[in-house]
């Protein structure tokens, strides 16, 4: 008897190969993503503007990243002692503003490289609820504790959504035509309306993204994150302590489930070992004694100089780079 109901991905698509540059956009989700290919040391971006949830605030991020829109003053406004952007997360705010203004555009073009360059590109969506400022109507990404009055909260519907995700591939195409985009929507659960509005914030955003992809299926696709930790993983050991996010253990899971989708197999063999490697790195000797730790890190430096010469193309990878020159 079968006691679970495994969520198939489908089949090997071989989208991303480990010399590939890859670009993460969305909610938390994508930081968890991200973190993989990091670990994998895959060249990826995420989130070059903070965690952005509803499907209006990731096209308005994307548009700004293809055309390399920079924030201005104006753009920004004063509230608990730091200057902040209703389209950037609140870790770019700061008390200076032409500090937070410089970090911002400092973000934007590097996006905008990163996606220029990129072979890929995830979009995870996050929630279906929008918050639009009453005094200009714009849809924001961030609220920064302003008061809730300041806004009008509602849900998105599928047609709206649709039509902005649309608009946003179209625009993905013409700038970068070799792109290819997975969406995915998040797994993690947006508990605090309740959980009916959960659900249907999560239907209407997968409704949404299957309109969307009809036009645009030779280089996009759906990766059913949200329903392998639904379905598949149902069960609450699989979540943090908060029950709303993940666990190690769980994205870990979607993880592999993503390599299986996307990675051809030659790239899978390097993941594996990067993943050692990368872990390794991360460590640190806990002796005290200077020939032994010099002996962790030339060992260490002969292992990355193998890697190299097997993978030349990770020479430019920043973590390496720092060990080689240390």
């Amino acid at each position: 008897m079968e006691f679970r109901t495994t969520v198939k991905a489908g089949e090997n698509r071989s989208w991303l190969h480990h010399s590939d540059s890859v670009v993460l956009l969305g909610s938390c989700f994508s930081d968890n993503m991200g973190g993989k290919l990091h670990g994998a040391l895959i060249n990826a971006m995420v989130n070059p503007m903070g965690t952005l949830y509803n499907p209006m605030s990731i096209a308005r991020g994307v548009q700004r990243l293809i055309d390399n829109e920079p924030v201005a003053g104006r753009d920004l406004f004063m509230h608990s002692g730091v200057w902040n952007s209703y389209d950037f997360h609140s870790r770019y705010s700061q008390p200076d503003k032409q500090a937070a203004i410089d970090r911002m555009n400092q973000r934007i073009q590097q996006g905008h490289e990163a996606l220029r360059q990129a072979q890929l590109l995830t979009v995870t969506l996050g929630s279906a609820i929008v918050y639009r400022l009453k005094a200009t109507g714009e849809v924001v990404a961030n609220c920064h504790k302003v008061p809730q009055h300041e806004f009008e909260r509602k849900m998105a519907t599928t047609e709206e959504m649709a039509h902005t995700l649309d608009d946003m591939l179209t625009a993905l195409h013409a700038f970068n035509p070799g792109l290819r985009v997975i969406l995915t929507v998040s797994p993690i659960r947006h508990i605090a309306d309740g959980l009916d509005t959960n659900s249907l914030s999560k239907a209407s955003l997968r409704v949404a993204i299957d309109k969307a992809m009809k036009n645009h299926s030779d280089y996009c696709d759906y990766f059913p994150a949200y329903e392998i930790m639904m379905d598949d993983l149902r069960d609450y050991r699989f979540y943090t302590s908060d029950m709303v996010h993940p666990s190690d253990v769980a994205v870990e899971y979607i993880w592999q489930a993503f390599q299986a989708t996307y990675l051809d197999d030659r790239s899978a063999l390097a993941v594996a070992r990067c993943e050692r490697i990368h872990k390794r790195l991360q460590h640190r000797p806990m002796s005290t004694n200077r020939e032994v730790v010099e002996r962790f890190n030339n060992d260490t430096a002969s292992v990355v100089r193998n890697l190299i010469k097997e993978y030349p193309y990770l020479a430019s990878h920043p973590d390496l780079q720092h060990l080689l020159n240390s």
